[in-house]
């Protein structure tokens, strides 16, 4: 009884975290196991049921997408200075690259040659980028949701809570970060908020009286949201054993940590299904593209899919803008604090926050994980 209760600890213990590639070592991608299928079974499951695909379409959506983010730095490399960032583009089925109307002929080309569709912008990615830095560095109100850049738009997006978006305060800022280049003003129904919880059973670690869902596994423990709890802070598992400490936290500005494992617990390399659908192999942490499908695994809400909306999203939350987070239209409820985001098997990155819920749909942001890996010198745990 204790083997089966630790097993299912073990696995209990990395059910929701995207995670990525040490630092200094290249991601697996599908050409390291060309015989590994597309996605295991229950993650096909998840995206039929929440694109209204069938399994294949499913499958060759997910082969796409590893397609375009395959092409992606090399056509990055390809536009050079004329680099207006890219996205994949579900209808196509490849990925588009945007690059400004200063691109030579043999510039399209080059990138054309890569595979990618090539689309002519007036802005490079580096202006929006630099004006982004700027709108970083304004002081943002509470009715400010985020901002990010949109290469699909061409333009630095700001958005902005519905209720609030007559509120003096908010008018200033947009006025402010209008003023640092191209930027696109949106509304978004709500504020966003962090996903962790009071305790409640049958969940898979705590930490005080706050549930959250613990990440995918790296050498040594897993990584989950950093708002969960703070350096030093002890972890217990669904089962109310101890498994070990947060050795490192930081939130606001990021929102990452990792816990490190012991106590008759271990890692392996799998996303919890919890019954819902089968559980997912972690073979490597290749990023998915603008556009691409990813789904995600929570502790609350189990299973959902949906899209990679935003990268390089800054994200205003009360407690302090949180910088360099992915924007998804999956949804999430609280205690998936700290869950996995994953696209196919590879992993993504945690989940922070985000507005909405599991009922009436939602967005959510994840913190991408080379980022956590990187910083603390973790080494993701693969099939």
């Amino acid at each position: 009884m204790r083997r089966t209760r630790l097993m299912r600890a073990g696995v209990a213990a990395l059910v929701m975290l995207g995670s990525w590639a040490a630092a200094g070592t290249l991601p697996a991608s599908a050409s390291d196991s060309p015989d590994a299928p597309p996605a295991s079974a229950g993650l096909l499951q998840a995206m039929q049921r929440d694109f209204g695909l069938t399994k294949d379409q499913a499958e060759a959506r997910l082969a796409a997408e590893r397609a375009a983010g395959d092409i992606a730095p090399a056509a990055r490399r390809a536009a050079g200075a004329a680099y207006g960032g890219s996205w994949f583009d579900a209808k196509s089925g490849r990925l588009t690259v945007a690059v400004t109307s200063e691109a030579s002929a043999t510039t399209v080309r080059a990138v054309e040659a890569t595979g990618a569709t090539v689309r002519t912008v007036e802005h490079s990615a580096r202006q929006l980028d630099a004006a982004k830095a700027r709108v970083d560095r304004l002081s943002a109100p509470s009715g400010v949701s985020s901002w990010h850049v949109d290469p699909t738009a061409n333009t630095v997006v700001v958005n902005v809570v519905e209720d609030e978006r007559t509120d003096n305060d908010v008018q200033r800022f947009v006025a402010r970060a209008r003023a640092t280049g191209p930027v696109t003003v949106r509304t978004v129904p709500d504020a966003p908020e962090t996903f962790a919880a009071g305790t409640v059973g049958g969940d898979p670690y705590y930490t005080g009286n706050v549930r959250c869902s613990i990440g995918f596994s790296v050498h040594g423990g897993f990584v989950t949201a950093g708002h969960c709890s703070g350096a030093g802070a002890g972890v217990n598992g669904w089962d109310g054993s101890y498994i070990g400490n947060f050795q490192g936290s930081s939130f606001p500005d990021n929102d990452y940590a990792w816990v490190n494992v012991g106590s008759g617990w271990w890692t392996v390399p799998v996303v919890l299904g919890w019954g819902t659908v089968p559980d997912q192999l972690v073979r490597g942490s290749s990023v998915a593209p603008v556009g691409s499908s990813i789904c995600r695994s929570g502790s609350t809400t189990h299973w959902h899919c949906g899209t990679v909306l935003a990268m390089n999203e800054t994200v205003n939350y009360s407690q302090g803008a949180v910088h360099q987070m992915t924007k998804t239209s999956v949804c999430a409820e609280p205690g998936d604090s700290g869950g996995s985001f994953i696209s196919g098997d590879q992993a993504q990155g945690v989940t922070s926050g985000g507005w909405g819920n599991c009922s009436g749909g939602g967005e959510t942001w994840f913190q991408p994980i080379n980022e956590i890996l990187n910083r603390y010198g973790l080494t993701l745990h693969t099939a």
